[in-house]
């Protein structure tokens, strides 16, 4: 990389211990274990998880402890790691009515048959430091069994859906095998699911920035969260050889769906219309800026105008991958020694022709000083 450097290779070989060093920190203070992170710092394993393309809280976790809590990094870690892994096959689709809730709120109906269950949540907390926290006070465990609903609850869609409001997604004819954004190329036009793929797995920081961006005129869409629901579900694969399917592991996730009125066309009628938002662990944020960017996204297909940064497609797909935008950012680090002396050469030598073309330097000046001077 640094051919320049002095000292080559040894010189790299040493940036590696510091590395170590400054990652480690404090040799004096217990280094942090991978179930610390993984119990005490959830979110983040969360977004490590769904934005590295693999739900494996452990492997997000040594991620995060290898980058330092860089989330990036992390998330480049474990996107490397993941390309090593063999594929057997496809899961079922997830039935997210069948979630086992541990939150579920709308903001569109008081009265949602199940009810509102508030949960885990910094909503209704005070943004003030505590520092009981500092003396590493155990705050009252729930009793067991008491996190977590086990009954089933309708989503609010599906009551929409009944009474014909809310836009239908059927499955598609023939129930094709599902676009694969890790194995095929991008392109476009792209497909929804190739749209919703690429948003799962996008930097949350971007698509806050572009949800947000809709809801301060940069877009013509008003949208209610219909519902935003957190929790646990299983699984399953299908088993030729066995003929039944069989569950395969238990994951946690966040779905968040936004309805937004549309006025209708030629073709139907005025109905809300969804944006769709799902990200592993708990990522409230994420999935809600998620469906924003979605919806945002179907104004085109919908006869919408489209004419704002998160209507664009390509600006929004291309540009929504914090790896790629890391490594192309942080490529401007890598020796550049022959571009800038072309460009410095080049430089030097317009300057050199502009000052030839020029008159002699101070002739112009000294002229308009005297002239200023005997008024």
């Amino acid at each position: 990389m640094y051919v320049a450097v002095k000292g080559g290779e040894r010189a790299i070989l040493n940036s590696y211990r510091m590395l170590d060093a400054y990652r480690r920190g404090d040799r004096a203070v217990p280094e942090l274990s991978l179930d610390q992170i993984r119990e005490q710092m959830p979110l983040a394993v969360s977004r490590v998880m769904a934005e590295g393309s693999l739900y494996d809280p452990q492997l997000a976790s040594l991620a995060l402890k290898q980058a330092a809590g860089d989330v990036i990094e992390a998330v480049f870690l474990l996107r490397a790691y993941r390309t090593t892994l063999s594929r057997y096959g496809y899961t079922q689709p997830i039935d997210t009515g069948a979630m086992r809730l541990q939150r579920r709120i709308s903001s569109t109906f008081k009265d949602v048959p199940g009810g509102q269950i508030l949960g885990p949540t910094y909503d209704y907390t005070q943004r003030l430091l505590d520092f009981t926290l500092e003396a590493q006070r155990e705050a009252d465990a729930l009793p067991a069994g008491g996190d977590a609903l086990d009954s089933a609850m309708p989503r609010v869609t599906d009551l929409l859906a009944h009474d014909e409001l809310i836009d239908a997604e059927p499955v598609p004819d023939g129930d094709p095998e599902p676009f694969d954004l890790t194995r095929q190329p991008l392109d476009f036009p792209a497909s929804r699911a190739a749209r919703l793929q690429n948003l799962a797995r996008a930097d949350e920081g971007f698509l806050l920035s572009m949800g947000y961006s809709t809801q301060r005129g940069y877009g013509n869409t008003h949208p209610f969260a219909a519902e935003i629901r957190y929790g646990t579900l299983e699984v399953e694969m299908h088993i030729e050889e066995l003929g039944f399917s069989v569950t395969v592991g238990e994951i946690e996730i966040t779905e968040c769906q936004m309805v937004s009125q549309f006025a209708g066309n030629a073709d139907t009628g005025p109905k809300f219309t969804r944006g769709y938002g799902l990200t592993f662990g708990y990522g409230e944020r994420k999935a809600m800026s998620m469906a924003l960017v979605d919806r945002a996204l179907k104004a085109k297909d919908l006869g919408e105008r489209a004419d704002s940064p998160a209507n664009d497609h390509e600006f929004v797909l291309y540009h929504s991958d914090n790896v790629e935008a890391s490594g192309f950012v942080q490529h401007l680090k890598l020796p550049h020694y022959v571009d800038f002396q072309a460009n410095l050469e080049l430089l030097r030598r317009l300057r050199a022709d502009g000052a030839a073309l020029q008159p002699t330097p101070q002739a112009a000046p000294t002229a308009l000083i005297d002239e200023a001077v005997s008024q």
